[in-house]
């Protein structure tokens, strides 16, 4: 078995590892030998929540840890562990319910990672023995890193061709069909939003799209915003906000990663991946302010901001995503700086044109301690995208609910009375936390998988 980074199968010099919370530690104190008890009293150890501990034995040798926890069942409670033991083999000791163990698990593998392409990490995390058949329960953690590496990688090694690439290598290895549309040939198949974004990068502009599964089961479309670098276009981004934009194809990676773990799992699904990859550049072929494009749909739309690329994309996918007559749309995407101002950078903004499925979402967000927060799709704000010119605008004078008037913007491009969510996202970490790594994160991914199978398992999505 193939384990990730951060897991061990080799049982040998293997030490015990104990998991408190404060609730429990004075019942696990009361279980050890005086001598430890003393020590970790002398350590001012109370199993808060990122505390560690180790103890010797006579001579000084380690001998066994006790990590502190706060929510059991939340995977960053255990995230602090790989990094702050020492770099050894660790057995859990004691009992753990399945749900604890697996968020233990995904939480020893989020805080093992680091991004080790160009530069090795300065030491390995200590391991963790798995004892069991336990691939099903690293399917979660595939997901999130699949994410982390995707979003870390720059952008002259992950731009629309190497997005493409990685679509193709998951649609081999599950049995998925994939299409690409690219260059122009957009315009001929009618996506004109996508090839105006994209034209004037040396890297063609494309559309990417995989499916999978029985024509019988339940259609959910999924949808990623793949702006593999944004500048701001011609409205050029000052340094500081460009700085991380390889990130903005952020919202691919989840929806690519979604879409791979369902297939992984085999849920009885019938997936649509569509994610529209390009390079938002500055060039003499670039889209212009004041420029009124076309859209798959018909609509007109004016550029008000060239920097406001990621909904004009999205648009012709979200168009051709109700063409194939889903039973769902989900779409992920880095689409607002206004949504990090109302939120913050760890909770993303939900919109959901449907109340059933916002609640569905939510919950398992609960459940999966993976957090999100729903938005209003206030439709009187559909006002700041009036254009005199064309249909809509894609933007407009006032900075007021950028992130509900981006919302409104995509929700132009949804048949009416198709369910459909849409997550902004951030997809990153901007500094070094207990299971956190700066860089590329996963957001609402494990919340928005367990909302599918609980779907699925219904027998509808």
């Amino acid at each position: 078995m193939n384990l990730p980074l951060g897991f061990t199968a080799t049982s040998t010099d293997v030490l015990p590892l104990h998991v408190v919370d404060r609730a429990s530690l004075a019942d696990w104190r009361a279980t050890l030998p005086a001598e430890v008890a003393n020590w970790l009293d002398a350590q001012h150890f109370d199993g808060s929540a990122g505390s560690v501990s180790t103890w010797p034995d006579a001579e000084g040798q380690l001998t066994g840890a006790v990590i502190g926890t706060g929510d059991r069942l939340d995977p960053y409670s255990y995230g602090h562990a790989p990094l702050a033991l020492p770099a050894r083999v660790w057995r859990l000791a004691g009992q753990h319910d399945a749900a604890a163990l697996a968020a233990l698990r995904l939480g020893w593998g989020l805080g093992s990672y680091r991004f080790s392409r160009y530069k090795q990490p300065p030491r390995a995390p200590a391991q963790l023995l798995v004892e069991d058949d336990a691939a099903a329960s690293f399917d979660a953690l595939a997901a999130c890193v699949r994410v982390r590496d995707l979003v870390n990688t720059p952008t002259e090694h992950m731009g629309p061709d190497q997005l493409e690439q990685v679509a193709c290598e998951i649609a081999e290895q599950h049995g998925a069909k994939i299409e690409v549309v690219s260059g122009e040939d957009l315009l001929t198949r009618n996506f004109p939003a996508i090839h105006a974004v994209g034209r004037a990068s040396h890297r063609a502009p494309r559309l990417i799209a995989l499916r999978w599964g029985d024509i019988s089961h339940p259609h959910v479309a999924l949808v990623g915003k793949g702006v593999c670098f944004d500048t701001g276009g011609l409205d050029l981004k000052p340094a500081d906000g460009m700085r991380w934009m390889k990130k903005d194809m952020g919202g691919a990676a989840h929806a690519i990663a979604l879409a791979e773990w369902l297939m992984a799992r085999k849920l009885p699904l019938r997936i649509t991946l569509l994610v529209p990859a390009v390079e938002n550049a500055v060039g003499p072929d670039a889209f212009r302010p004041g420029e009124v494009i076309a859209t798959r749909q018909g609509l007109s739309v004016e550029i008000d901001n060239t920097d406001a690329e990621g909904r004009v994309v999205l648009c012709d996918a979200l168009t051709y995503a109700g063409e194939q007559s889903p039973e769902l749309i989900l779409d992920f995407a880095t689409l607002t700086g206004a949504a990090r101002v109302a939120l913050g950078p760890d909770l993303p903004a939900l919109y959901a044109n449907d109340d059933v499925l916002a609640a569905q979402w939510l919950d398992a967000g609960q459940q999966q301690r993976d957090p999100l927060w729903r938005m209003p799709l206030w439709r009187p704000y559909l006002r700041y995208l009036t254009s005199t010119i064309a249909d809509l605008a894609n933007g407009g004078p006032s900075k007021m609910a950028g992130s509900v008037t981006a919302a409104l913007y995509l929700e132009r491009f949804v048949p009416a009375g198709l369910p459909w969510a849409h997550l902004d996202v951030f997809s990153w970490n901007e500094a070094d936390r207990p299971g956190r790594p700066a860089g590329g994160e996963a957001q609402g991914l494990r919340a928005a998988f367990a909302m599918l199978q609980a779907r699925a398992a219904r027998g509808r999505t």
